[in-house]
């Protein structure tokens, strides 16, 4: 077929050839009806549009979308296209699978059905059986929730198996308090008076400084004590206030006569102005007597605050972490956003403490809490002792005291470096064998492993 204008643009003849013979057709133009400018801009306008019909034709027909040869079905898809209303078939596709989700969340997972194990078994599962929509969706949801049971008993397995690690006691430390007690019986030199006569007058010396440490645990006492004089300017002016129970006081006392460092268990003298409270799961690696120059302003506790910090798990404890606030008792008393502090190296004014009524306080909410058959606050000692340190709590400097490595795999090491006193607070205590050991270095340096009761029990010395 041919087209062709006449010079003066007022006819246009078509001529086509079908089956051998010649076709003519000849269409006079009225100028009245078309200018010859009209026709032109059309003209041009169409040449402008030809080439993009023909470009998203071929688009449109290499994605597979458009299976058709004719100009007509052309239209028919891509009509909507231009005018904006059309939708994608991949779009249509993800708001009707929401739409079956929807519906299948509202039913019932049948029970005792076999379900696959990985993505691998639940593609092949599809493949073979051929589900429709709605039975992939009932197939996803009942696999997804299976895992979930799963991972949930999983999470409780774990939790678990920390817990009975972490309030076992490891093997080498129960033979080490056998052994240490076997010793007092049958040792002279393991009985022998601690302190010596001539240091008797430093146990109530004021120019002294004095620590206190409650421990059953002989091996983690051993480095408290150590770490502590190690790092001291002055470690012939520490005294070691150590309270133990009687199990565990023969072990104690033999492990201090035979391996001396400084005055030990003695109970904490009434007539003291100032002691600092130490844990038997901290390591010291400064010197700590800088603390008996801090001002408390007259309060009692010398304490870190625990709702503030860079890390934002271990320092964002306030009194709604602890206390339970759904019972009136709490919630008419206390605070909840009341920022927590830190147990575990704390310095504690005896004389500002003498004036206060800390003691009753701490008894009475005990009580009160057996009263309420233990729903007043998670189990543990910080609890009772925030309640009844209300208002003589002094905040002393964070770096004096970093917490969290008992739990917090992530800590800093920076800031472990840095700070004076380190706490394994925690069921991860590093000499357990669940303790991170990454962090263990900081507390087994402090491990004299050449001891002949430490070597006897087995107790080694962690390999990289």
């Amino acid at each position: 077929m041919q087209i062709r204008l006449s010079p003066s643009m007022r006819s246009i003849t078509i001529t086509s050839s079908s089956n051998g013979f010649l076709d003519l057709m000849k269409v006079k133009v009225a100028a009245r009806h078309i200018s010859y400018r009209t026709l032109f801009h059309t003209i041009l306008i169409l040449a402008f549009l030809l080439p993009f019909v023909f470009i998203l034709t071929a688009v449109v027909t290499l994605e597979g979308v458009n299976n058709c040869s004719s100009f007509d079905c052309l239209g028919r898809r891509l009509g909507p296209r231009f005018l904006g209303r059309g939708v994608d078939d991949s779009t249509r596709l993800v708001r009707d699978l929401y739409k079956i989700l929807d519906q299948v969340n509202s039913v019932e997972v049948p029970d005792g059905q076999k379900l696959p194990q990985s993505y691998s078994e639940f593609l092949s599962d599809m493949k073979s059986n051929e589900y429709d929509t709605k039975t992939f969706a009932i197939r996803l949801k009942s696999m997804m929730e299976s895992m979930d049971k799963e991972v949930k008993r999983s999470r409780l397995a774990v939790q678990l198996h920390k817990h009975f690690a972490a309030t076992a006691i490891p093997k080498g430390i129960h033979c080490l308090s056998l052994r240490l007690t076997d010793e007092y019986s049958s040792n002279a030199h393991a009985r022998k008076q601690l302190p010596s006569p001539e240091l008797l007058p430093l146990l109530s010396d004021n120019s002294c400084y004095h620590f206190v440490l409650a421990s059953d645990n002989i091996l983690a006492a051993s480095v408290v004590v150590t770490s502590t004089v190690r790092a001291a300017s002055k470690p012939e002016k520490i005294v070691f206030h150590i309270i133990t129970d009687k199990k565990t006081y023969p072990g104690m006392h033999s492990w201090f006569a035979l391996n001396p460092l400084s005055p030990a268990i003695v109970e904490l003298f009434p007539n003291l102005n100032k002691v600092v409270f130490l844990d038997d799961d901290v390591v010291i690696q400064r010197d700590l007597s800088p603390l008996w120059d801090v001002d408390l302003s007259g309060k009692v506790n010398g304490a870190v605050e625990t709702c503030k910090g860079e890390d934002g798990w271990v320092m964002s404890k306030h009194f709604k972490t602890y206390f339970n606030f759904s019972h009136p008792l709490i919630a008419s008393n206390l605070d909840p956003n009341e920022c927590a502090w830190a147990y575990g190296m704390n310095i504690f004014d005896l004389r500002a403490w003498r004036k206060t009524n800390i003691r009753d306080a701490y008894h009475y909410w005990l009580k009160e809490n057996l009263k309420s058959n233990l729903t007043l606050w998670k189990l543990g000692t910080l609890p009772p002792a925030l309640i009844a340190f209300r208002g003589h709590v002094h905040p002393i400097d964070p770096s004096w005291h970093m917490l969290g490595l008992g739990y917090q795999e992530k800590s800093n090491l920076e800031s472990i470096k840095n700070a004076a006193v380190i706490h394994y607070n925690g069921q991860c205590k590093p000499w357990l064998e669940i303790g991170y050991k990454h962090l263990r270095p900081f507390w087994t340096k402090h491990v004299d492993y050449t001891n002949d009761f430490i070597r006897s029990c087995h107790i080694l010395e962690p390999q990289d």
